[in-house]
C-alpha cells in the first residue's frame, strides 16, 4: 500500500474518532489523532492497533477478543531507547480498538488523564500515569497537535453545558483561613459553588472548556446558572488538596489545608 499523506492519515481515522467522542470518549480527538500519529508513524497497520497497546495481564473483552501480534518495538530505560519484542493486541477494526483503550483508560491509574481539562494537560497526564516510557512522550503529542492544527476537531463534539438553577437550593458561606470568601448552594446534600470567583481566591486557575469549568486543567461537572459555572466543593478542594468540613449546627462549609 502507498504510504499516506498526514491528511490521508487523520481523514482515515477521524470519523472513528469523532464516534467514539460522541459515545463519551473522555479523550479529546486532538490528543487521539496527535497519538495515533505518533505510535504508528501515520500508517495504518493490520492489527487496528493505533497506541501500541499491549497484552499484558488483560483479559478479552466486548471489544478485544484475545488476538495478538508479536513484533519489534522501543522502550526507553532512564533516557535510552532500548530495542525489545512485545505482544500486542489485534484488533477487529479501528473502532474496537478505540473502544477498547477507553477501557483502559478507565483504570484509576489514569483518572487524571481522563479528567484533563485540555488537550495539553491530557498528553501530559499520559506521560505522568505511565501510558509512556519515552519523557519526551507528551512534547511530542502537543508538538504534532500544534503543528496540525487538530484542536479544531475537539470543539466539533464539545458537550453543551448542563444549565440549571438554585432557587429551592439553602445558601450556605464557604470559610477558609477563618474569613468567608463566598457562597455555595446546597443541594439534595451537595454544595455546589461558583468556580471562578471561589477557586482564584484560593489560588486555583480557573477555565472553561465551553461546557465545563476546570481547575487547575482537572475538568469537573459544572452547572451553568446565569453565566456562571458552579462545581462541587468537594471537587474543587480535592483538586487543590484541601480538607472539607461541614459545620451542620452553622450551616457553613470550611475549607482546610
Amino acid at each position: 500500500m502507498a504510504a499516506m499523506t498526514r491528511d490521508q492519515f487523520f481523514n482515515s481515522i477521524l470519523p472513528i474518532v469523532l464516534t467514539v467522542r460522541k459515545e463519551g470518549s473522555p479523550m479529546f480527538p486532538s490528543v487521539r489523532l496527535a497519538q495515533s500519529l505518533l505510535e504508528t508513524g501515520g500508517e495504518l497497520n493490520s492489527w487496528n492497533n493505533l497506541a501500541g497497546i499491549k497484552v499484558g495481564s488483560g483479559i478479552p473483552n466486548a471489544y478485544w477478543y484475545g488476538d495478538a501480534i508479536v513484533k519489534g518495538t522501543w522502550e526507553y530505560v532512564g533516557e535510552q531507547s532500548v530495542p525489545t519484542r512485545g505482544a500486542f493486541r489485534a484488533y477487529k477494526s479501528l473502532y474496537h480498538f478505540y473502544k477498547d483503550l477507553d477501557l483502559l483508560l478507565s483504570a484509576p491509574r489514569y483518572e487524571r488523564v481522563r479528567k484533563a481539562g485540555t488537550p495539553e494537560t491530557q498528553a501530559q497526564m499520559l506521560l505522568a500515569c505511565g501510558y509512556a516510557t519515552d519523557p519526551a512522550y507528551a512534547t511530542k503529542l502537543i508538538a504534532i497537535i500544534n503543528q496540525y492544527k487538530l484542536k479544531k476537531y475537539d470543539v466539533m463534539t464539545k458537550a453543551s453545558p448542563v444549565i440549571g438553577n438554585f432557587d429551592k437550593a439553602l445558601q450556605v458561606p464557604i470559610l477558609f483561613d477563618r474569613a468567608v470568601i463566598g457562597e455555595g448552594d446546597l443541594v439534595n446534600g451537595t454544595t455546589w459553588i461558583p468556580a471562578r470567583s471561589i477557586g482564584e481566591k484560593l489560588g486555583a486557575l480557573i477555565n472553561w472548556t465551553g461546557s465545563k469549568a476546570t481547575v487547575n486543567g482537572n475538568e469537573l461537572d459544572t452547572i451553568l446558572v446565569e453565566s456562571t459555572g458552579y462545581v462541587k466543593v468537594r471537587e474543587l478542594a480535592g483538586v487543590l488538596g484541601l480538607q472539607v468540613t461541614w459545620d451542620g449546627d452553622a450551616r457553613a462549609v470550611t475549607l482546610e489545608t
